[in-house]
Formats: structure tokens, sequence, C-alpha cells
């Protein structure tokens, strides 16, 4: 086929096409004036007509292009949404602060003025891009092929086809010496050509119906003939060799193209010609009789879209096979794969927002306003490979106004995270096991507010951060990165707060910092499970000894156990080992004015804390926190040689 862009700026386009093999041209009346204006099967007319300020002009871009049209013209344009702030209204459009002229459409504005233009129909491809067939032969199948194809396999893999099991024929047993029982020759034929006569079958799932000789492929038919010489016994031996339930569940699918196919050329006033293209001429007779009822049918699921008793009751029934997400009685909001499964009238529902949105592929999601006769389309950056794909863009349309609004994210709005992302796929979506489990480990947190939209993009990452968790592929593991001395360590304390405290770390001033990730997270869990709820109940206290690292620990006087009191966190050694094979991280502190054997109990009995030495009424405990604590409430206390001995006073089971 051939191509030309009416329009071509400097031909960037033109080489590229022209270079990958397809034959094109173009025109353009700055960069390329003298080149001949072609015809061809598809013309590409893009943003062409949005920055031609005379409307007489304007009027004969569009007709000189589509004069040049032998299948399909393609028109672009800018939107209203694309409009930048900045911009001084100028005729009909705006001027740039370069001073270059843009005449901004909403996308019906875009619709009726090609329509007008043209006298044909324009049917929406994405926002800003409409085609124009002359070809309507080509254009049934177009719309065909959006609207009801249903050879077109989902995101994830799924189709009819797709199911077809070889029959399992299991043979009686037979005792030695017993004679091979005799196949019937229909038996032998089939068992000859089974490979063919699968290939056949899956032909009839695609079709929802036994295929006509002339809708097989040439060789496969070619096969066939030369065994069996009736393609009427052909079909025979095929319905009778395999599931009949398959291939009932495919003809109702069919139908449903179909109806779907004929209510959205209705809803947009669109002439179906009774002279179809022959592959959907065999449908409607096979399926409906005749084109007068196959029409009739599909005005009726067409006027039920209106009704929103048969919505409500429809969504309903989808979110309850698995096939979306229900909010309450509003909405539905499920995968763009899943559509194809939805009640014909929610599929009608969908086709029917998509004539000024266009294809409902590009998109991700598609939610089903249930009461107010609206449909929001959202696309998301790599939704099927990420737990939390960011929004892009969302189109909202208006059944009742046939208009839409366009909002695009991360320019115009702030960029937002799609939390919950199971509700809307199904188990036979990619990834779909991991993605619960990264949902249950993320709710398990508890760090985030997951209710109605969420917390923002950035709100989610900073307390993602904050508490040393980041997201790799579909599952959270420990930040691997090292943060500022200054960020929130828990709720009421900095890592600095844990790192520069105590007599020794002042009088050296050494920098005393963590090397390892580890110990930041160690020190983190430390403050949020066991110091924040000391602080909230006995107020700010006194930190007299924190985090220690093995110069620090050259350079204390008092007797200390670097390899057992876990004030080393998860630093290692130069043999790789850790110096405290505990792990974990401590500290010591002391609530003035009060009696620090209650504290003591008390920070056993509230707190996760992993081990707690009281060493005196007056004195500082040291608690600590550890992934696998041993809950033990510790007295050390003095012996007759001075020094002091851990006893053991309460423990607590796991």
């Amino acid at each position: 086929m051939s191509f030309f862009d009416y329009g071509c700026g400097k031909g960037d386009d033109v080489r590229n096409l022209s270079a990958n093999g397809v034959t094109a041209s173009g025109w353009d009346p700055h960069y390329a004036k003298d080149a001949p204006k072609r015809s061809a099967h598809t013309v590409n007319l893009g943003f062409v007509i949005n920055v031609i300020e005379d409307i007489d002009e304007r009027l004969a871009a569009l007709r000189g292009a589509y004069d040049l049209t032998g299948g399909v013209l393609s028109v672009a344009a800018m939107l209203t949404s694309q409009c930048p702030v900045d911009g001084h209204p100028y005729w009909d459009g705006y001027l740039s602060l370069r001073n270059t002229f843009q005449k901004y459409y909403s996308q019906s504005q875009l619709r009726d003025f090609i329509e007008h233009t043209l006298d044909e129909n324009a049917i929406a491809v994405v926002p800003g891009v409409f085609f124009v067939f002359r070809d309507k032969e080509l254009e049934q199948r177009f719309l065909a092929a959006r609207y009801g194809q249903r050879s077109r396999t989902s995101i994830q893999g799924w189709s009819y086809a797709s199911q077809v099991r070889l029959p399992n024929r299991s043979r009686t047993a037979r005792e030695p010496g017993d004679e091979r029982p005799a196949l019937d020759r229909i038996g032998q034929l089939f068992m000859a050509n089974q490979y063919n006569f699968q290939r056949l079958w899956l032909r009839f799932l695609e079709l929802g119906r036994p295929a006509d000789k002339d809708e097989v492929d040439e060789a496969l038919r070619a096969r066939l003939e030369q065994s069996i010489n009736s393609w009427a016994k052909t079909t025979r031996i095929t319905l009778d060799r395999f599931p009949v339930s398959e291939l009932d569940t495919a003809r109702a699918a069919r139908v449903s193209d179909l109806l779907v196919f004929g209510a959205q050329c209705q809803f947009e006033k669109r002439a179906v010609y009774r002279e179809l293209e022959p592959g959907l001429r065999t449908d409607v007779r096979h399926f409906f009789g005749d084109h007068a009822t196959w029409q009739t049918s599909a005005r009726t699921v067409l006027f039920d879209i209106g009704n929103l008793t048969s919505i409500d009751a429809a969504c309903r029934d989808a979110a309850a096979k698995g096939y979306g997400y229900l909010e309450g009685g509003y909405s539905l909001q499920l995968h763009i794969s899943l559509v194809e499964r939805l009640p014909t009238v929610l599929r009608v529902y969908v086709a029917c927002a998509t004539i000024l949105c266009g294809d409902v592929s590009e998109f991700d999601l598609v939610k089903i306003h249930i009461r107010s006769g609206k449909a929001t389309l959202l696309k998301f950056e790599e939704f099927e490979g990420h737990p939390l794909p960011r929004l892009l863009q969302r189109v909202k349309v208006n059944l009742r106004d046939q208009d839409l609004d366009v909002f695009d994210y991360g320019v115009d709005f702030p960029s937002t995270l799609l939390y919950h992302k199971s509700r809307f796929i199904n188990e036979e979506f990619p990834h779909f096991t991991e993605q619960l489990a990264f949902e249950e480990a993320l709710n398990k947190l508890g760090l985030h507010d997951l209710s109605g939209y969420g917390p923002s993009e950035t709100v989610f990452h900073r307390a993602l951060a904050d508490a040393r968790w980041e997201v790799d592929g579909f599952t959270l593991r420990r930040a691997i990165g090292i943060p500022n001395i200054d960020d929130p360590c828990g709720a009421n304390l900095s890592y600095r707060d844990l790192i520069e405290c105590g007599e020794t770390q002042a009088w050296t001033g050494l920098p005393n910092r963590p090397k390892e990730p580890g110990t930041y997270t160690a020190l983190y869990e430390l403050a949020k499970r066991v110091l924040d709820p000391v602080i909230g109940y006995y107020g700010m206290f006194k930190l007299t000894y924190g985090f220690c690292s093995q110069q620090l620990a050259k350079q204390i006087k008092a007797r200390i156990a670097p390899e057992l009191d876990q004030h080393a966190g998860h630093e290692r050694k130069k043999t790789g080992r850790p110096v405290c094979e505990r792990l974990g991280a401590a500290c010591d502190f002391l609530v003035e004015d009060e009696d620090m054997e209650e504290v003591a109990h008390w920070v056993f009995e509230n707190t996760e804390v992993d081990r707690v030495y009281f060493y005196g009424k007056d004195c500082p405990i040291h608690v600590s926190y550890s992934e696998t604590p041993a809950r033990q409430l510790v007295a050390m206390l003095p012996a007759p040689s001075g020094r002091r001995v851990p006893r053991v006073l309460r423990k607590k089971a796991i």
C-alpha cells in the first residue's frame, strides 16, 4: 500500500517509512512545495489544519488531502487540553510566545469540522486523531475489528482458541493375545489428519461457527481435501470430534461482538450497509438469519444502555464474575482486556464511549459510571510491569453530550499512582499472584491510607523512604541507600540523635557514621517500635549512648561488649563478619525524674523490645530491637568482685 504525507514538513516521517519498505511520499507548502501531490491508499494530514490561520485555506487543505485518498485519511490536530496558558487569542485560535498560530479543537469540534467539510463520517482513533474512509468496505472491516473481533486476543494471552485441547480417546486395556480393535473409517480419517482437524477447529472457534470453505487457509484446506473430498463431511467430522460446549461459548461471544458492532453504528447514526463485506455478511446470515433481525436486535441492546437498572445489574454481574471492581453502586472499573467478557449491554456502553475518544485498547482501565451516562478511560505508565503504575492520562467521556475532557498527569496535573491494581485485573493477567503478594505486604506495613485515591506519588514514596523501604519490581525490600543524617528516624528523632549522642562521641568529635544500610534500617525500627512509644508515654528522654562505630568503641574507656550489646548495628569487621552477630540496634536512655526500674518494666510490657537491661533506679536503661527478639528483661546486678552480672528477671514467649 502507498502512503502520502500532506504537509510533511522536512520529510522525516516519509524518509523513515521509505527506509522500512513503505511506498511513501509527501508535500509541504514550505519545505517541499515543488513535490508532486500524489494519490495514495493512506493519506496523513497530521497537525496541519491547526497551524493554518485562514479558514478557507484550512478547508482547502482538508479537502485536498481527502481528494488524494484511496483508502483512508488520517487527520490529527491539537486539542484544547493542550492549549498553553500563555497563549494570546488571535482569530479563532492563539498566538504563542514565538508568534506562531495554533487552532485548538475540542474532540467534538474536530469531528464536526471534518464531517461538515467532507460530508463523510469521521472515526475517532485516539483523542485528537480521526480516520475518514473512502473505501467503505475497509471501513466496515476496521469497525468490526474494533468493536467485535474475538480473534484479537487480550493482553494476557486469553482467547477461545487457546482453550482447545485434543480429545482424549482412552482405549480399553487389551489382554495379551487380543487382536487390536478395528478403527472405523471416520476414526481413521480423524487420526490420520489430527493436526489439520485441530487447526480447523481453532478456526471454528475464532468465527463462533463452522467455517465456509473459502474462510479457511488455502494450505490447510488443501491438506484436508487430499484425504476428504467433501467439505460438508470435513465439517461433520470436526463437529463430532471436539466439545460442542466450546463452540457454544465461542458462538455466544461472536453474537455479542456483532450486537456491539451494530449498536455502535446505530448510536453514531452510521449507515450499516446491506452490502456488507463477505465475512460480516456470512456472520449476520448465520447468527441472525437476515440483516433486519440483526439491526433490530442491536437497537434493543443500544436502548438498554439508557436503562439504569440494566446497567446496574450488568455491572454487579460482571463484578461477581471477577471482571472488575464495583465501587458502591456508582461505577465498575476494570482492565480493558476484560471488556470483551462483559455482558453485551456493558460492551455497547463502552463502545459508544469510544466514538469520540477512539480505540479503547489505547488505554489500560475503563470506568463505567452507572448513573451519570459517562465513561472514564485511563492510561498508565508500565501498567502490566509495575505494581503501582503511574497515571498518564484520564479521558472522561459524556455519552449524553457527546464530548470529552482530557487530563494529562505529570504535566498539567500532579502524578498519581494506582493502588490496589489487583481489583481491576483477574488471575489470568501477568504477575497477578505477585501483585496480590505486593499489596498484602504494603497493607501490612500500615504506612499509608490507601482508601479513596490514596496519597500522592510524592507523599507515598516519602513515607516509604522514611520507613527504609523501597519498591523493587513486585516486591518491597529494605532500602539499600544511606539516608541523610538529619532525616527523621521514627516520629520523634533523627538519625543524628541516635548517632551523635554520648559523652565519648562528644569529646572526641568522631563522625561515628554507620557504613551499612542495614544499620540505618535497624535504627529506624528501634525508634519506631521502642523509642517512639516511650516518648509518647513519658515524654522526651535523654539519650546517653547510641550507635557505636568501631572507631568510637576504641575510645570508650568503660567496659563495653561490642560483640553482644548491639550498639554496632549491622556494621562489619574487616573479615566481613558482623561486629555483633545479634544484629539489630541499641541505645541507652534516661527518663529524668522517673524510677528507671518502672520504666524498664513498662518498656518490656508495652513495646516490641528485644532486650532491656536495668542498671539501677536512677541509671539509664539499655534497650535493643532485633528482627529475632529475645524478649528479655535483664537486671545487671553487682557481684562481690564489683563487676555487674546479668540476671534475667522476665522473659516473654515470642
